[in-house]
């Protein structure tokens, strides 16, 4: 019965994005306390008088779930506004859209930021080049107004796309990219726009926190300077960063049925919401994908899925489920492994991404106070 509470509670907080439901109906502390909740809710979030209620719920911005595989939401820039679709990327730390300048046919079936059009745009003289794992981008830099879940960012750096090669870009139901990762990793050394936020003192809290929907279902948010409540109903794990560069933490183990499979000797992760899948060095795939029983493309009989074991990513003491129904894609009758082979080397070593795969399973907090990823199971 608790569940059901439980279950009927996240589903109020994914109607909660537009935050209706506790304004024009019963507040939180209502429902909760109907539901034999609240309780458990002051232990894990005790009354400090210096945070107001609405610190803890800060400013969202709704995204679109694109099957599963990319989240993205609606910003503008400029006066008038012009409207771009972003990911919203915590494993870059740039923003860019493309501009009239662009040529590339990546260009031509997406929005345009033309800076004629801008009374507030000012041009620089500055180049901007931009490597993803899969696509890459050059421009121009230039400085405008930024508006991002209502809050308007004044004079935010930002690049105007001219190339954007291959067609990886072309086939993206968004425009552009917004880096959520640290200023060190920002090319060019353009201030991210979260940065500017907390500089400007635009958010309550120097944190930001992400909700990704499960089968394409709505509901995806990225919520700036606060914590929704109701998305850590089972508590929030608190991971230190090992580097300020992206959301790096380090991972204790990986294990399948309280075998360890890869990472026995810790290893270095990243969470980055702008990656579909979980990638990871390539023993540690050949390792898990033996371990589950894939072939050597990640294909995986349909049949066997039901017996199939939790993916358990250890870090900081704790364990971090990831349940075959979460790391299984089935497409057309076929069904293959949400994980994918690379190798990315760090100071510290092979690197692994703990991607939408992962995150749809956490409510994930990105906490610049105190260099912390808070994770939350969800429901």
């Amino acid at each position: 019965m608790k569940l059901l509470l439980l279950l009927t509670l996240v589903a109020l907080a994914h109607c909660h994005v537009t935050r209706i439901p506790l304004r024009r109906g019963k507040s939180l502390r209502q429902v909760l306390r109907e539901n034999g909740l609240l309780e458990q809710f002051l232990e894990q979030h005790p009354y400090n008088p210096a945070a107001k209620f609405l610190n803890i719920f800060g400013s969202s911005e709704p995204m679109v779930n694109y099957l599963d595989n990319e989240y993205y939401g609606t910003i503008s820039i400029g006066t008038p506004a012009q409207e771009f679709t972003v990911i919203f990327d915590t494993g870059s730390s740039n923003l860019w859209v493309p501009s009239i300048y662009c040529k590339s046919l990546a260009c031509s079936d997406h929005n345009r930021f033309n800076p004629t059009k801008s009374s507030t745009f000012v041009s620089t003289n500055e180049s901007l080049s931009i490597y993803y794992g899969t696509g890459s981008m050059t421009g121009v830099l230039g400085y405008d107004t930024v508006t991002v879940a209502g809050i308007q960012v004044h004079n935010q750096i930002f690049g105007l796309s001219e190339t954007e090669p291959g067609d990886f870009f072309y086939y993206s139901p968004f425009d552009g990219i917004l880096g959520l990762a640290f200023p060190s990793l920002a090319s060019a050394g353009a201030t991210p726009v979260f940065d500017n936020m907390m500089a400007e003192h635009l958010v309550a809290m120097d944190l930001f926190s992400v909700y990704l929907s499960r089968d394409g279902r709505s509901g995806s948010f990225v919520l700036f300077g606060g914590i929704d409540p109701l998305f850590t109903l089972t508590g929030i794990k608190w991971i230190p960063l090992s580097a300020e560069t992206y959301w790096q933490i380090t991972m204790d183990r990986v294990s399948l049925d309280d075998n360890v499979v890869a990472c026995d000797h810790t290893c270095q992760a990243i969470v980055d919401t702008g990656t579909s899948l979980i990638a990871m060095p390539n023993k540690a795939f050949e390792a898990t994908m033996s371990n589950l029983g894939a072939d050597s493309e990640g294909y995986i009989s349909c049949d066997s899925v039901s017996s199939l074991p939790d993916i358990v990513f250890h870090i900081n003491g704790h364990r971090f489920p990831v349940p075959p129904r979460a790391y299984v894609i089935e497409s057309q009758g076929s069904c293959s492994l949400g994980l994918q082979s690379m190798g990315v080397p760090t100071e510290s070593g092979e690197l692994w991404i703990l991607g939408d795969v992962f995150i749809r399973e956490y409510y994930v907090i990105f906490n610049r106070a105190t260099n912390q990823v808070g994770l939350s199971r969800l429901l």
